[in-house]
């Protein structure tokens, strides 16, 4: 997997809008990205230091369209911890 697939969007809510304090910050990625993958990615895309990278697989919910139930995808999240003192200008602001 190439490395400008891995990372699909920023997450942008109050849980991580409250970790960017501490120097996280969430994306959705690939369903087959690995950490080292994820990693690379960020320090590629943002020019960053990546100390750790940890992973939730999310399932997918039923959700109902009157009716009808559908169920949404499972999709991955992966949160990034940055080395002490850097920062993801794209996030501030938000």
């Amino acid at each position: 997997m190439h490395l400008y697939q891995v990372l699909r969007r920023p997450i942008i809510s109050e849980k991580t809008t409250a970790l960017k304090e501490q120097g996280k910050y969430a994306f959705e990625v690939a369903k087959g990205a690995s950490k080292r993958q994820i990693k690379e990615a960020v320090e590629l895309a943002f020019k960053v230091d990546v100390v750790s990278v940890n992973i939730i697989n999310v399932p997918g919910k039923m959700k109902r369209f009157g009716r009808r139930q559908v169920l949404t995808p499972e999709w991955k999240k992966a949160v990034v911890t940055l080395a002490p003192g850097q920062k993801i200008e794209f996030f501030e602001g938000v």
